[in-house]
């Protein structure tokens, strides 16, 4: 049975995934980074590829995304992350209409048709606020491990004034209010509840939609996925692995290049092409031409879906 390589290369993480030619899962790994790097790359690799029991030599296709698509040695091809991290997710959540994937440094938001196609998408890759690293200076600030930064949130009661979502000036004002004698959970609360706000603000560009899906390393934030779904008014769905949508996302597509798996009706040959809009793409989705991908059906993952 062929298998297939799906590599996400983001900006704090290397994630990877080998599926086999249903679309199977059969291994997968996620690696912490510094920065974008070679290195935690190669591990992420290598690890999936011996959690799935394979060498590379066994793979019969790879597809690379994200920030250091371009460095994945062997790659046959590179999609930008939106287009992988709504493949993996339809695959993973069948259904989905919006997925919000909030990462290291950058934040989507991604609408997906009926057919589990990009509909639209806006994405903010020039700020940090509210990404992984704006909740890395928050819990440094209030001086708690980042495991633990969203447990203490859902402590909080009181709704505090957070003027800033920069990440640079956060820790600042965050002493600011330790300073006043503030409750450190109602601190982190209002943080997080101010951070959902402000990534209401980027699902407003591509329309409010469910069933809505987070995915992300912040994700794994209880908190993050709670205020969000307040700040919704509706449930929101975490996959049991949510860092390894775009890399499950990759694999798939290399599947499919492959012309193995399930696979969408091909449309008449006449039927009018919808562009994929380009929204505030920003460096990571530079190489994008607007072609349209046909993506494949939903494929059953194993494993359970958590509900916040």
């Amino acid at each position: 049975m062929s298998r297939f390589l799906g590599v996400d290369l983001g900006s704090t993480t290397a994630k990877a995934v080998v599926v086999d030619e249903t679309g199977a899962i059969a291994g997968t790994s996620t690696v912490q980074m510094g920065a974008v790097s070679r290195t935690g790359m190669t591990r992420a690799v290598t690890e999936a590829l011996a959690a799935a029991g394979l060498e590379e030599a066994d793979l019969a296709g790879t597809v690379s995304t994200g920030y250091g698509r371009k460095l994945v040695p062997g790659a046959d091809r590179t999609f930008t992350e939106i287009t992988c991290h709504a493949r993996g997710t339809a695959a993973m959540c069948p259904g989905v209409r919006l997925v919000i994937d909030i990462g290291g440094q950058d934040s989507k938001a991604i609408a997906v048709d009926a057919e589990g196609l990009v509909e639209d998408f806006a994405m903010n890759d020039r700020c940090a606020g509210g990404t992984g690293r704006f909740y890395d200076v928050l819990a440094r600030a209030l001086e708690v491990d980042l495991g633990e930064l969203g447990e203490l949130a859902l402590r909080g009661g009181q709704d505090l004034e957070v003027s800033t979502m920069c990440a640079t000036f956060a820790e600042t004002e965050v002493v600011s209010l330790l300073a006043q004698g503030l409750p450190t959970a109602d601190i982190a609360a209002s943080v997080h509840r101010a951070v959902a706000g402000r990534t209401l603000a980027l699902v407003a560009q591509v329309g409010r939609r469910a069933p809505v899906v987070m995915t992300g390393g912040v994700a794994r934030n209880p908190a993050a996925v709670r205020f969000l779904a307040d700040a919704l008014r509706c449930e929101v769905t975490v996959p049991e692995q949510p860092q390894i949508t775009g890399a499950y996302g990759a694999a798939l597509l290399a599947m499919e290049a492959a012309g193995r798996g399930p696979r969408v009706p091909a449309e008449p040959a006449d039927a009018p092409l919808r562009p994929v809009p380009h929204g505030d793409a920003g460096h990571s989705c530079a190489d994008c031409d607007g072609t349209v991908v046909r993506l494949g059906a939903a494929i059953p993952v194993r494993g359970r879906l958590s509900r916040r």
